[in-house]
């Protein structure tokens, strides 16, 4: 059964652990946005490198997020947050959430089995926000604590915020590599062939 929960950020393992596929849960505490594909390439090759990040992303929550952002008076800014897919990010985030630590990955569209097997091995969800929540999620903002890599274009930033009450987003992934995404789409193969029976015996009724 479902249920709603109020995660404290950073996560440690055990708290993670708790976490099933359909809990509701609602994030405060400070994590960090990582939109770009350029983000997640220095990301990785700062880990091969064994170079120190400019924000400490060992046990961290990173959500892909991409938003509204700009400058103002030399001040970083945020006018509004919404999720981007994680899908674009899957021949990445295996590396990251190995090389890291990650206890919490957000966006949506899920992410693919390698990553799913990384979870698993390091104890990390995945949790996906609904696409028409921005207002929520903007609301939530407390603090733009840090912002890294000033070369990139703004929206490929690297941006530590704290946050109070992000959410709501939904365990998809869990830590032991069950995945709502997986369950869907067996349900949806598994449904087919009635649903194709009942479209041919339709046909097949119908006058010419």
């Amino acid at each position: 059964m479902s249920r709603t929960v109020n995660l404290k950020l950073p996560l440690d393992e055990a708290a993670v652990s708790e976490l099933q596929v359909g809990d509701m849960v609602n994030l405060s505490g400070d994590l960090v946005l990582v939109g770009g594909l350029p983000t997640h390439e220095r990301i990785c090759e700062y880990l091969a490198q064994g170079r120190e990040l400019p924000i400490e992303l060992r046990g961290a929550t990173i959500l892909h997020f991409g938003g509204y952002n700009y400058e103002s008076d030399g001040q970083f800014k945020l006018r509004y947050l919404n999720p981007t897919t994680s899908t674009r990010f899957n021949p990445y985030m295996p590396t990251l959430i190995r090389g890291l630590g990650l206890r919490a990955v957000g966006g949506k569209g899920g992410l693919d089995a390698a990553s799913a097997a990384a979870m698993r091995e390091v104890g990390c969800v995945y949790l996906s926000f609904p696409g028409g929540a921005c207002t929520l999620f903007t609301n939530a903002i407390r603090e733009v604590k840090a912002v890294e890599w000033n070369d990139f274009i703004i929206h490929y930033r690297l941006v530590q915020l704290q946050v109070e009450d992000l959410g709501p987003g939904t365990v998809a992934i869990d830590a032991q590599g069950r995945s709502l995404y997986d369950e869907l789409s067996a349900g949806a193969a598994s449904a087919m062939p009635a649903i194709l029976h009942e479209l041919d015996r339709s046909r097949a009724e119908t006058p010419h």
